[in-house]
């Protein structure tokens, strides 16, 4: 019987997957010209000691994870609040996908493989978050509170995977 946990498994899984290549391959090609210049701004820096991206993602999700709850809670009376935090974590995406991409400009191997499907796990939760907040918008709060759900469950996936790199590879300290 294997001692390695079913966590880090899954992880080697994806680090190991030839898939999970052509998704870094694919995101490298797409978005060389942002790569260039992130490896150059504010974004990349490890002036407190590591990488900016971990601490960010506390807000981005803490936002999102914050407005299902006022939905789940709150109900009727929550909706421009949870409205408000759904759109303030889209906002704080923006620099922590930066600082995020500026870390994994740098690595190779399975780590890049990782972050890469890490990277397309939070694009497909900021775009079902970007969906919650339009249907909000256009008064479909039922539909808004289902695409906030599905993007915390589509989170805790990539969260791990971020989580897996940042704790256990180590790559926030780079």
């Amino acid at each position: 019987m294997s001692t390695t946990s079913l966590a880090r498994r899954a992880a080697r899984t994806v680090g190991e997957s030839p898939a999970a290549g052509r998704v870094a391959d694919a995101q490298e090609a797409l978005y060389r010209p942002v790569l260039a210049w992130l490896g150059h701004s504010p974004f990349h820096t490890d002036v407190l000691g590591h990488s900016i991206h971990p601490m960010l993602t506390d807000v981005t999700l803490g936002c999102w994870l914050s407005a299902s709850i006022l939905d789940a809670s709150r109900g009727r009376s929550a909706r421009g609040s949870a409205t408000v935090l759904v759109a303030s974590g889209l906002v704080a995406s923006v620099p922590t996908a930066f600082a995020g991409a500026a870390d994994w400009a740098g690595m190779s191997g399975s780590d890049r493989r990782i972050g890469a499907i890490h990277s397309l796990g939070t694009d497909v939760a900021t775009f079902l978050f970007l969906g919650s907040l339009v249907a909000r918008l256009r008064g479909r709060d039922s539909t808004g509170m289902r695409l906030a759900i599905a993007g915390n469950l589509v989170l805790v996936g990539a969260g791990f995977l971020g989580g897996h790199l940042a704790l256990s590879r180590g790559t926030a300290k780079r």
